[in-house]
C-alpha cells in the first residue's frame, strides 16, 4: 500500500489506482445467496441521504422563518455568486430542473427579492439578479447555512475533509457524463 495511492496489483507500489477497478469497499453484500446493496458502503445512498436531511432541515428553517424553501434558497445563493444570469444558467449550475427554476425564481420575484429583464429577442428569457432587498436575505440566510455547513463537518479531520470534497469534485464531473 502507498500513503497516497491505497493498495497496488501486483505489488507494483508506483502504479496509481483509481476507482472503480482500485475501490477498497463493496456495494454489495450478499444474504441468503442473493447479491444485495451494502448500504454502509453504496456510495449514492450516503450523497442521497446527506442532501435528503439537509434539505428538508434547510427548507423547514428557511420556510419558517422567510416563507421560502431549499429551491429558492439554491436560486438566491446562485444570483449572488453570478448576477444577471437566465434560469437555465441556474438550473445548470445547482442542479435545479426547469420547472423549480421557474417556480422558485417566480417565487422570489412575488416576494420583491429579484429584479429583471427580458431578452430583447425572446421576451420570454428573463435575466435575474437580486435587488438588495434579495441581498439583505442572501446575507441572513447564508449565515444560517455556513452554521449548518459547520454542524455538518463537526469533527472530520481536515485533510479526510478535503479529500472528501477532491472525490465530491470528481463525481459531480462523472454524473454530468453519465
Amino acid at each position: 500500500m502507498t500513503p497516497s495511492n491505497g493498495p497496488s496489483k501486483g505489488g507494483d507500489a508506483t502504479a496509481a489506482e483509481t476507482c472503480p477497478e482500485g475501490r477498497i469497499s463493496s456495494s454489495i453484500t450478499t444474504r441468503d445467496g442473493v447479491e444485495i446493496l451494502d448500504i454502509s458502503n453504496y456510495i449514492p445512498f450516503f450523497l442521497s441521504s446527506i442532501n435528503n436531511a439537509l434539505s428538508r432541515g434547510a427548507s423547514a428553517i428557511y420556510r419558517e422563518r422567510f416563507g421560502i424553501g431549499i429551491s429558492e434558497w439554491r436560486t438566491i445563493s446562485m444570483l449572488a455568486i453570478e448576477p444577471e444570469i437566465t434560469a437555465a444558467r441556474i438550473c445548470e449550475v445547482v442542479n435545479l430542473d426547469k420547472a423549480a427554476a421557474s417556480r422558485a425564481l417566480a417565487t422570489l420575484d412575488e416576494m420583491g427579492y429579484l429584479g429583471s429583464v427580458s431578452a430583447e429577442t425572446d421576451p420570454r428569457k428573463r435575466t435575474w439578479w437580486l435587488n438588495d432587498k434579495g441581498y439583505e436575505l442572501h446575507a441572513t440566510i447564508i449565515e444560517i447555512a455556513l452554521a449548518r455547513e459547520k454542524a455538518l463537518i463537526e469533527g472530520v479531520d481536515p485533510q479526510d475533509l478535503e479529500a472528501a470534497i477532491r472525490a465530491m469534485r470528481i463525481m459531480m464531473s462523472n454524473v454530468r457524463r453519465m
